[in-house]
């Protein structure tokens, strides 16, 4: 049994039972006000400081990663996007990375068979990847609803296209099916499950996963789950939920009454993974706009990349060094650039000829 896994599940049913103990015996406002404010604002500090932190680090070399013909001569093709020159062209690249996860598409996988090797894309990691971030993407902006008073059109819109049988005319109703079923719930659930029975039973994947690795996920599913579970077995009182929320984002805090356990359990998973994301690799959201390897452009045949962060450095020549430590150089017979000025030239090249001069040795006294 994985280790590393066992101690982030712990971690996370230790979480799940803080908050149902602490919503238990009266805790509300410490689950429902307390720790989402807390969670914002280490979200936000944690954010501006590894934001600041990589704009401080020094690009001394054009790192950029290519997977192509750079330009070169005019006979010769050039691969605009995975070997781009212009900024318009990483641009481009950058966009079809974040949205589509264009290098993530273009991996492969090798694979020995008697004795040939042989590659084939990673299509199930593409897949699950790009269906777990719009999952989690759709989730939190259609959780926008509970925060908007009234709700935008474009959360409205996206809601309807997000669920089973379920049409929105102004502020009426029409659906099939009580409640109508969501499907970005439903594919995160999944694609989280995916991801970390990938990181199970893949050999290479489970050697380089650590405890950091498998607790986000864990998180993850704990926060779609009892969404799902509030949503269709679990009811809550929805016009509850938004005035909770509603008071968090005025700043007029307030704790309803007929809300149950497992909605301030959700609310404590998702204050647990905003606070952690800045500090976890899950901050590659944002690092993605800022790493040199991407957003660069491979034009160093074309102009000198000069780093901008370089500053006068002093430094000790040799002529300086001679300068320091002339003298005991001839004395240990080393060549140098100047004679001592004391020391006559002829004297000087003798010395510097016969080597360093040898102790003499006494002979043993003979025994009578």
């Amino acid at each position: 049994m994985n280790a590393k896994y066992i101690i982030s599940l712990i971690a996370v049913l230790v979480l799940f039972l803080l908050a149902w103990a602490g919503s238990a015996v009266g805790l509300q406002f410490v689950f429902g006000i307390i720790f989402p404010y807390l969670a914002v604002i280490v979200f936000i500090a944690g954010l501006i400081y590894r934001i600041m932190g990589w704009t401080r680090s020094a690009v001394p070399f054009k790192i950029s990663t290519t997977a192509g013909q750079q330009k070169s001569l005019p006979w010769i093709q050039h691969s605009q996007l995975d070997n781009p020159t212009t900024k318009s062209a990483v641009v481009l690249r950058m966009f079809l990375e974040i949205v589509l996860f264009r290098s993530l598409f273009r991996n492969t996988r090798m694979k020995l068979k008697e004795g040939k090797l042989f590659y084939q894309l990673e299509m199930f990691l593409w897949v699950g990847a790009l269906a777990f971030h719009y999952a989690f993407f759709t989730v939190i902006i259609r959780h926008l609803r509970l925060f908007t008073n009234p709700v935008p059109l474009p959360i409205r819109l996206l809601e309807d296209v997000d669920s089973f049988f379920r049409i929105e005319v102004m502020q009426d109703v029409i659906q099939v099916g009580v409640p109508g079923v969501y499907l970005s719930g439903l594919v995160l659930l999944a694609a989280v499950t995916y991801l970390f029975l990938r990181r199970l039973f893949v050999a290479n994947v489970k050697y380089i996963s650590l405890a950091s690795d498998y607790f986000p996920l864990f998180l993850i599913f704990g926060i779609a789950f009892t969404g799902i579970m509030m949503r269709y077995f679990t009811k809550i009182d929805v016009t509850a939920a938004k005035e909770l929320t509603m008071g968090l984002v005025t700043f007029h805090p307030t704790i309803p009454q007929n809300l149950g356990s497992l909605f301030y359990i959700h609310l404590f998973f998702v204050s647990v993974l905003l606070a952690y994301f800045p500090f976890s690799k899950l901050m590659h959201m944002a690092g993605i706009f800022l790493s040199p390897t991407r957003n660069v452009a491979n034009d160093t045949r074309v102009r000198r990349h000069v780093n901008p962060w370089n500053y006068p450095v002093k430094v000790h020549t040799y002529e300086e060094y001679e300068d320091d430590f002339r003298e005991k150089m001839v004395e240990a017979g080393l060549p140098v650039d100047k004679m001592p000025a004391e020391t006559a030239p002829e004297e000087t090249a003798e010395k510097a000829a016969e080597g360093p001069a040898e102790e003499p040795v006494e002979e043993p006294e003979e025994k009578e």
